[in-house]
């Protein structure tokens, strides 16, 4: 893992091929048709912005980069909605607890940590943990749907200042 860059598993072979971004597009304008929803040059802006971004972001982080194009708080907040709901956006929590949200088409599972210190947020993939949870569940019956990871620590820049 590499520490300058927060999106690890959002390699360039996705988020810079031909065609991943109109992909990301097709399936929100898909979605919201279904909900009877116009995909806005509003919408597709916040999209694009979250298309682009290096690390994971807030609703005031898209908030505070977009507002001077004339988009509101409440159209973020409602276009986030649905770009989770349309499992395209995944949510993970801040140091705080506030949503932070990436781009999740075609990115492989993965986990994060959350330095509770600097607030830095890192992906990691397990394939361990991810055996044992799918075997403890199977030999108790339990049927996973989805499941997601948050790790709350310090980071190794963080230990190495408190000594």
């Amino acid at each position: 893992m590499t520490p300058d860059k927060e999106l690890y598993f959002f390699p360039t072979w996705a988020a810079g091929r031909k065609g991943y971004a109109e992909r990301v597009r097709q399936v929100f304008r898909d979605y919201l048709r279904k909900k009877g929803l116009v995909f806005t040059s509003q919408r597709s802006t916040i999209l694009d912005h979250l298309l682009v971004a290096d690390r994971h972001l807030s609703q005031e982080d898209i908030y505070a980069a977009l507002k001077g194009g004339g988009i509101g708080k409440v159209t973020v907040f409602r276009t986030l909605k649905l770009l989770e709901e349309s499992l395209l956006v995944e949510r993970v929590l801040d140091r705080y607890g506030h949503p932070l949200y990436e781009v999740e088409l075609e990115r492989p599972h993965h986990d994060h940590l959350v330095c509770v210190s600097c607030g830095v947020v890192r992906e990691i993939q397990w394939p361990e943990i991810e055996k044992v949870q799918e075997k403890t569940c199977k030999e108790i019956g339990f049927s996973i749907l989805y499941h997601r990871h948050e790790v709350f620590g310090r980071c190794a820049l963080c230990v190495a200042k408190k000594g």
